[in-house]
């Protein structure tokens, strides 16, 4: 009952969004999903990793049958668009065979399969699908927010960095050291993160075929919730970032008629009382808080479990993922500290959900919603503060950001592991 509540929840928000991007004749995530049935899709290894999330519940001989289609479909169509003489200019050459053995396997769920054995498949097509319909929601709320928050609030955001020591200027002018070699390795990491989370998953799940059930909690379940309830946050408090709002329109977005000045990342902007500032509609407004932070902390949390390169793995795309957006331009230091809280108030309420609520639950997502909030609130309403007296709110905002991971450690350290519910076999007629 549950999954299928949370289904038609689902399907009611994404035909919602699809209606809302309509609004300004655009495709919504539905149009873009069934258009990559046949177009080059945007993410191929998106695709894949969400075909990976449902091969969880088939055998290996079914797996590996299920890889084989894939890559022959997906060897068929790079056939046809080169006989076509079709450029793949906007997308990936791949992936159209990870979405055929998803959809083809849900097909196969509701024709061949019975009872249990039935739910169990559909629950594991749902997830792959849920993955990428993940990255179709989050491009359509990225729209949404460019084009109905026409001011943003960097200068806001951009004060109250200085209480940190403008971090994000800092990590640019490093970052540029290093040379090509430095941004292509933190560039792939920031753009691969939710295959970096389906690795991690996976390990999660590698019981699940033989035990016939999912784990209460993973990963997947996480990585999703922050992406749904982020750019509400988006919607409250929108922000470009400095290399959109402070370096002169990069990568083509803005230009130089939107950016506030040209400094970002070699002076950081004056300590001015700040406001509200017009930008275009088309570049996102999708820093506070940094969701990238709260996913690759996300993954950082779950893949204390796992032996010990999955340790090193989660702890590299943390240290990566935190180099990125800030060395990028991407986020201002005080959005980290914000994604940081954002992440662990959420897992810590959905492991409570999982184990089921008691008073240390409850007192830890109620600590690490109070902290967010006071966060957002003194960005907007004492950054001149924090940039005055660096001293003084430097450590708090860390303080604040430590509460939280203190609670969290100490909290979760005594619960037991959350068992796996595995699905009982269906009971047999009784022969008279």
């Amino acid at each position: 009952m549950l999954w299928a509540v949370a289904g038609v929840a689902t399907l009611g928000f994404l035909v919602a969004l699809e209606a809302a991007a309509r609004r300004y004749g655009l495709p919504g995530p539905i149009t873009t999903q069934v258009q990559e049935v046949v177009i080059a899709p945007k993410s191929g290894f998106l695709l894949y990793a969400g075909m990976a999330l449902m091969m969880v519940v088939l055998t290996w001989r079914e797996r590996f049958i299920a890889l084989g289609v894939a890559l022959g479909i997906d060897v068929v169509f790079f056939l046809v668009r080169w006989a076509a003489d079709i450029k793949v200019t906007d997308g990936h050459p791949f992936g159209n065979g990870a979405l055929w053995v998803i959809l083809g396997y849900g097909v196969i769920a509701v024709a061949r399969r019975t009872g249990r054995e039935r739910a169990l498949l559909l629950k594991g097509v749902g997830l792959g699908l849920l993955l990428v319909a993940g990255r179709k929601t989050g491009d359509t709320w990225l729209l949404i927010t460019a084009k109905t928050r026409p001011a943003v609030l960097d200068t806001y955001l951009a004060t109250a960095d200085h209480a940190l020591g403008n971090p994000s200027w800092v990590a640019g002018q490093i970052l540029a050291a290093t040379g090509p070699i430095g941004s292509h390795v933190l560039d792939y990491v920031y753009i691969q993160l939710p295959v970096a989370a389906v690795v991690i998953s996976l390990y999660q799940m590698r019981k699940v075929a033989a035990e016939r059930g999912f784990p209460a909690h993973h990963l997947v379940r996480t990585f999703l919730v922050i992406g749904l309830l982020g750019p509400a946050i988006y919607m409250i408090f929108p922000v470009v970032g400095p290399v959109f709002a402070y370096g002169g329109g990069a990568f083509g977005t803005g230009g130089e008629h939107w950016a506030i000045a040209s400094l970002w990342p070699h002076t950081p902007p004056p300590i001015a009382p700040p406001h509200p500032v017009s930008y275009d509609t088309l570049t996102p407004r999708n820093c506070m808080p940094s969701l990238h932070t709260a996913w690759a902390t996300a993954i950082f949390i779950h893949s204390r479990k796992g032996p010990r390169v999955l340790r090193f793995a989660g702890t590299f795309w943390l240290v990566a993922t935190l180099s990125a957006t800030l060395g990028f331009g991407y986020h201002y230091g005080v959005d980290l500290i914000a994604g940081v809280v954002f992440a662990l108030t959420i897992e810590a309420a959905l492991r409570s959900l999982a184990r089921g609520w008691d008073r240390s639950g409850t007192q830890l997502v109620a600590h690490g919603t109070a902290v967010f909030a006071a966060l957002l609130v003194a960005y907007r309403y004492l950054p001149l503060d924090m940039a005055k007296h660096p001293w003084l709110f430097g450590p708090l905002l860390l303080l604040a950001m430590g509460s939280v991971i203190h609670g969290y450690m100490r909290t979760t350290k005594s619960w037991e592991p959350i068992a796996t519910p595995a699905l009982q076999p269906e009971p047999q007629p009784r022969v008279a």
